[in-house]
């Protein structure tokens, strides 16, 4: 089993890649980290620094979780960029964090979080950071 999680360095990326992490080790699966951003903007603030992916790599060579985690930078969206890495592994589980919203909030889901929910081809698995 292969799950895929959407990794962005907030507190609702985290709460994927712990999610994604508990489920991996639950069905000893392989797990593929991706932090994808808009267009492959390395200025967006979701772009992961170097020393957030070393805090992640820490994180889950202490998990003892087989991984690989990917930053592709192509010029496409972040939700494209998830969806075409999910596709090339084989994922069967993606799974990825969302924002707490306002109540009119709660109207829209983030544009990334519902072209993911509206066009993966497996499962999806929405989380939110603990309160």
């Amino acid at each position: 089993m292969i799950i895929l999680a959407g990794y962005i360095p907030t507190p609702e990326g985290l709460a994927a890649v712990d999610a994604a992490v508990a489920q991996a080790q639950r069905d000893n699966a392989r797990l593929v980290v991706v932090n994808a951003v808009h267009h492959g903007n390395y200025a967006d603030p979701n772009f992961a620094e170097g020393r957030d992916l070393d805090a992640l790599e820490k994180q889950l060579a202490a998990s003892g979780v087989p991984h690989e985690v990917r930053q592709p930078t192509e010029d496409t969206a972040a939700g494209d960029s998830i969806l075409n890495a999910a596709r090339e592994v084989g994922a069967d589980l993606i799974v990825i964090g969302l924002r707490r919203r306002s109540p009119v909030g709660k109207l829209i889901t983030g544009s990334t979080a519902q072209q993911i929910l509206l066009e993966a081809e497996c499962p999806v698995l929405a989380v939110k950071p603990p309160a």
